[in-house]
């Protein structure tokens, strides 16, 4: 039985973009990066195609139906910045599916044992189109399905578990997955963003209301913002975060637009930043003795998007856990302590 198990599906390049930023030469790229290295030992499986029920946990059966209408239909301009063709419906469903049959993975029967043998203890779903902006009723910024959010609510509805931790490093604030989990207290959705930058939400003000307050936990970071910056967070706010919720699983939404090359922000995350953090995640699931899944957002600089997706794998599913690197306290990451304490003692 695999460790490690990396869902794909070939609809992700019927999604038909032409020239648009978010296009199919981002999987080839990725695909074509992880073969020449024989998938770093990862089982490749193929993805299903996320069901009714799995996409109702999350999106209104009006947004599915009209979506798959639109595409019917040829596709079009849905907002300025989100284009569908034909095929985009189809590949949407298995973006989700994706997300959905690597919760299955970890915590079905291959994930039972997850802390050790050779059962699933990490897995990643690769497939475009990404979900994180994707609110219930609304495909926005280039997403059309919550492909995060759906895998978690599978994680909660169909395995029974009490709590999933949903780390979006991606660039832009995944204002889907907040939205669909601000008012709930089993899913702690944290987020490390440049700010200001599309979608334009995110606050540090913005920490859930009613029964979720303080489980939306949202992390600013001006353009400019590298490795330091980045991986001081990781370290001194969404780790201590993780050890008190205690979750029992781990998701990452991993874009990787905030890489210094990539054209659409302006952080200067670099290659070892996100092998970092990915060590670092790695370290926390190592340490709360849980599984971890990766569901792939944005990244639009190509080497450096199949680069990057390469270091974050080989980091998540090497046998032998890798280095964690030595943080200091960025003056950011401790303005995030200090806000979040009222909610989260431990950070005090």
């Amino acid at each position: 039985m695999a460790a490690a198990v990396l869902f794909r599906h070939p609809s992700s390049l019927e999604h038909d973009t032409g020239g648009h930023p978010e296009n199919a030469r981002r999987i080839v790229a990725i695909e074509r990066a992880l073969s020449e290295r024989d998938w770093l030992g990862w089982e490749v499986r193929s993805s299903p195609a996320a069901t009714r029920e799995q996409l109702g946990r999350v999106h209104p059966a009006q947004h599915v139906d009209r979506l798959e209408a639109f595409c019917r239909r040829g596709g079009g301009m849905i907002d300025m910045d989100t284009l569908v063709s034909p095929g985009s419906f189809e590949a949407a469903l298995h973006a989700a599916g994706g997300a959905v049959a690597m919760v299955d993975a970890l915590l079905g029967s291959e994930g039972t044992a997850a802390a050790g043998g050779g059962a699933v203890r990490c897995a990643a779903s690769l497939h475009r189109p990404p979900g994180h902006h994707a609110k219930p009723a609304q495909a926005m910024g280039f997403c059309l399905f919550g492909n995060v959010a759906v895998g978690a609510a599978h994680a909660i509805e169909a395995h029974g578990a009490q709590r999933v931790l949903i780390f979006d490093w991606d660039v832009h604030h995944g204002n889907g997955t907040n939205a669909i989990f601000r008012e709930r207290d089993d899913v702690l959705f944290c987020s490390i963003h440049q700010s200001p930058l599309y979608p334009g939400t995110g606050a540090a003000s913005d920490i859930g209301r009613g029964a979720g307050a303080g489980f939306s936990v949202n992390m600013p970071v001006p353009g400019g913002s590298g490795d330091a910056v980045f991986l001081s967070h990781v370290e001194h706010v969404v780790r201590p975060l993780a050890r008190s919720f205690a979750p029992d699983l781990l998701l990452l939404s991993a874009g990787y637009d905030a890489h210094a090359d990539d054209p659409l922000a302006g952080c200067r995350v670099t290659d070892a930043g996100f092998a970092g953090m990915a060590a670092l995640m790695r370290a926390t699931a190592d340490e709360l003795e849980i599984p971890l899944g990766l569901v792939l957002e944005g990244g639009y600089e190509l080497a450096a998007l199949a680069r990057c997706v390469v270091v974050t794998l080989a980091a998540l599913g090497a046998d032998e856990a890798p280095a964690v690197p030595a943080v200091e306290l960025d003056p950011l990451a401790l303005q995030a302590q200090q806000r979040l304490a009222a909610h989260w003692p431990t950070l005090a």
